[in-house]
């Protein structure tokens, strides 16, 4: 068994590396074969030269050879060597530069637009997440890495392949003792590699409790709580307490490591080469005359070359192939994953608001055994302004993400005009809504491309959905303007108030028949929260619209409100019929009731 699994664990690694060449090779296949030969025209002429070169040198100086023949020998290989140099800069420096970055650029391309399709349950899954954010921030090292390993590899296969021929012309001995002594420290290597696996784990582990706190000083949402609490000494001492605890793992390992090391250097190159293949081939040159002592520079270049070759081709490149396959292989699963959310039959159409049926659904998180939603059944007619209210985990935002089809229902359907959403394609489906969350986000853009969401907008358009989302900061650029710093010093900064306008505002410039406003007042004051009631009440007029909101001042003059608790619909009702039943919904609206003017 165990046999078994450690054949297909290589079959494992083998198909790992060939996905990641193949994915480079796709999008720039002549930097794959050209490092491969760069790497080959670099590498190679030093070992041959210090091999081969070397011995026609010396045995021809001993044989009183022609000086003409030396000196162009000689001149031979400096020249090789030089082109070799000048070869790999010119090619670094016209090409593998800009394909690398065209390789990075296209492998986080494809991340992206995977992440951009990922089913949202993905993200509810903090192991899955943490797997995917490791993915994307390693791929471009692991494109690198393997890369080079490959290169190494090859350069081994060739240098092994090459210098035993010649080691074999001289005398098979040397190459038997060379193999002799390698072999029988390969497990030791592999041990040691496999020690130097554990201590990399256990770092990593302990530097990602460092990593936090260190990272806390300098992010933005801490900055105001640790300049104005007493946590600076707290959060210093935890960061100082993870880096001994680095320093303790590092020195525990490196002394098992180092002596390690020690050994097994010292008796392959000391005893072995040096003492038992020295002897062997002193005695062979200086005694019985078998050797000239061109071969016996031959012979001993070649046997550290091939030694270090034997340990990188069965120790040190498979122990870093095992290695980068596990993060491969979180790369492969993550681009070979599979939506759940599948697209319909049906193109949706985005005109006039038809009625949406809600029909007995059940939902529930992976993990959670309760429902999160259980068995609701509504309708909202077109046009009708509808308000989701309850205490917070009631259901309220779940409902809204199953409409949108973020989350594919569990039991029940949804269905507008007629026809069940999973019908439709699933952007088309989407572009019916306009959806303001609760935890929207502000981009790095224009103004007017984070209205629009787009990079096509139009000026007047934007600011006329700004003006009625009460947004009125002055704009040195107009729509133009650029907001946030990330890309531009002279980016224009937003209060809390001013984000969630502009977030707002993109409800009344895009042209489609529903809305979804989650807590769409929580950051405004009485005044704005006022005027946003009216703007809304005025400007969606031909659009249906759904609100989510704790503060009842919000969702008072809605057509109807549905009570939530615990997934189910407890009460519904007009603000009036409620406020007679004198239930939950009263009884949360009395509690606020002092800051409203009835």
């Amino acid at each position: 068994m165990k046999l078994y699994d450690r054949i297909k664990k290589g079959f494992k690694t083998v198909s790992n590396i060939l996905y990641i060449l193949k994915l480079m090779f796709r999008i720039s296949p002549m930097l794959v074969i050209g490092e491969i030969l760069e790497h080959m025209m670099s590498v190679m002429p030093s070992k041959i030269i210090s091999v081969i070169g070397l011995k026609f040198v010396i045995d021809e100086v001993q044989n009183d050879g022609d000086p003409v023949k030396i000196i162009i020998g000689i001149a031979l290989m400096i020249g090789i060597l030089v082109m070799g140099e000048i070869s790999t800069s010119l090619f670094f420096e016209l090409f593998v530069h800009r394909e690398r970055e065209k390789i990075d650029l296209g492998i986080q391309s494809m991340f992206y637009k995977k992440a951009s399709e990922l089913d949202m349950k993905k993200y509810d899954d903090p192991s899955y997440y943490a797997d995917f954010i490791l993915s994307i921030e390693n791929s471009s090292d692991s494109i690198k890495y393997t890369l080079g390993i490959v290169k190494g590899w090859i350069e081994e296969v060739i240098s092994f392949i090459t210098i035993s021929a010649v080691m074999l012309s001289i005398d098979p001995v040397c190459l038997l003792i060379v193999i002799a002594f390698v072999t029988v420290f390969i497990p030791l290597g592999k041990y040691t590699g496999k020690l130097q696996i554990k201590r990399r784990e256990e770092i990593t582990e302990k530097h990602r409790k460092g990593d936090y706190f260190a990272r806390v000083f300098y992010l933005p949402e801490y900055a105001g709580e640790i300049r104005t609490s007493g946590i600076y000494p707290l959060l210093r001492k935890r960061f100082n307490e993870s880096a001994d605890e680095v320093i303790s793992s590092q020195k525990k390992f490196m002394k098992k490591l180092d002596l390690l090391f020690f050994f097994q250097d010292f008796t392959i190159q000391c005893i072995g080469f040096v003492l038992v293949l020295g002897l062997y081939i002193g005695y062979q040159t200086l005694v019985t005359g078998n050797m000239s002592a061109g071969d016996f520079v031959a012979t001993f270049n070649g046997s550290v070359q091939i030694g270090s070759g034997i340990l990188y081709l069965t120790v040190y490149s498979l122990r870093s192939f095992t290695e980068r396959s596990e993060m491969i292989e979180k790369c492969k699963k993550f681009l070979n994953e599979k939506t759940e959310i599948k697209d319909g039959s049906h193109v949706a159409k985005s005109g006039a608001p038809e009625t949406i049926k809600i029909k007995d659904i059940s939902f529930s998180y992976d993990g959670n055994e309760k429902e999160s939603i259980d068995g609701i059944s509504l309708e909202i007619k077109p046009y009708e302004k509808i308000a989701l209210v309850g205490y917070n985990g009631a259901g309220k935002t779940t409902l809204t993400n199953l409409l949108l089809r973020l989350y594919d229902v569990k039991e029940g359907s949804i269905e507008i005009g007629g026809k069940d959403i999973r019908e439709e394609t699933v952007l088309s489906h989407r572009a019916r809504f306009s959806a303001v969350f609760q935890d929207f986000c502000i981009f790095g853009a224009t103004l007017g491309e984070n209205v629009a969401l787009s990079k096509n907008y139009d000026e007047e358009r934007v600011m006329a959905a700004l003006k009625k989302a009460g947004f009125k900061k002055n704009l040195p650029n107009g729509a133009k303007t650029m907001l946030l710093r990330e890309f531009s010093d002279d980016g224009l900064m937003l209060s809390g108030g001013e984000q969630q306008k502009l977030a707002i505002a993109r409800v009344f410039y895009k042209q489609c028949p529903y809305i979804i406003l989650d807590e769409p007042s929580a950051n405004l004051d009485p005044v704005s929260e006022y005027e946003l009631n009216k703007a809304i009440s005025e400007g969606c007029q031909d659009k249906t619209v759904i609100f989510i909101s704790h503060r009842l001042s919000t969702t008072r003059h809605a057509d109807k409100i549905f009570m939530l608790q615990n997934g189910k619909i407890i009460e519904s009702g007009s603000h009036d019929e409620l406020m007679k039943l004198n239930g939950k919904y009263a009884y949360m609206f009395s509690l606020q009731a002092e800051k409203y003017t009835v």
